[in-house]
């Protein structure tokens, strides 16, 4: 098989169409605040598009070449291989207080079984292409995304407290009884505070209603092994 075809503009033209296509969807979702957004759209959209090249055109050398009925159906494995990709991607998916993370990176995943797909029957030029259009929205579009298309205020909260191994659930519960969802969050350790061992949990939340911040901020200062609260 050639490295360019002689369909590569009709290729390019479709990989194109469904990376804008599935993108403008996706714009959609991310303005209306749902967990998959652009990225995620156009990740499936562009895969969708490419596992559909090869099921039309990527086994025609061997039909082709094929003389008498075929032994064989060269569509079984990869069939097999895009539904059952779908469970290695669930994997990486995490739901968290009603924040959902991980989307894009399990839309990746799928799109790297079919870049595997169809690398393996020799469709290289395809395979180059949506590389470009997925390194395009991951890194690209990412910053993109977060600049001038998501409608969702990030805000951290730094807490400072005591080692212990309850207190991160205690923290976390107070979140949730305010109803502040938590889209990320870190623990570092801080070593002393006041001659006594902390941590450092900083909390990432979306902008919501002052009065929530404000009655989780009273509710912290008023738990035993809180030292400092940044808001």
């Amino acid at each position: 098989m050639d490295f360019i075809p002689e369909d590569y503009m009709v290729i390019t033209l479709r990989l194109l169409m469904a990376a804008i296509l599935s993108g403008i969807i996706g714009i959609e979702r991310e303005t209306k605040k749902q967990p998959a957004g652009l990225r995620t759209h156009l990740l499936v959209g562009t895969g969708a598009c490419m596992m559909m090249i090869l099921s039309v055109t990527g086994f025609d050398n061997y039909i082709n070449s094929t003389s008498g009925p075929l032994q064989f159906d060269p569509g079984r494995i990869p069939s097999y291989v895009i539904s059952g990709i779908g469970f290695l991607g669930a994997g990486t998916i995490i739901v968290n207080r009603g924040s959902v993370k991980g989307l894009a990176t399990a839309a990746s995943i799928w799109v790297a079984a079919g870049l595997g797909l169809v690398l393996g029957i020799g469709m290289y030029y395809v395979a180059i292409l949506a590389t470009l259009i997925v390194l395009g929205t991951l890194y690209v579009l990412g910053k993109v995304e977060k600049k001038y298309i998501s409608t969702h205020k990030q805000k951290k909260i730094i807490i400072i407290a005591e080692d212990r191994e309850d207190m991160f659930s205690k923290i976390s519960g107070y979140f949730e009884e305010n109803n502040l969802a938590v889209t990320d969050f870190q623990i570092e350790d801080v070593d002393t505070y006041s001659d006594k061992r902390v941590s450092k949990y900083i909390f990432s939340i979306e902008e919501g209603e002052v009065s929530g911040e404000m009655a989780l901020v009273k509710q912290l200062q008023k738990l035993q092994g809180i030292a400092k609260v940044i808001v």
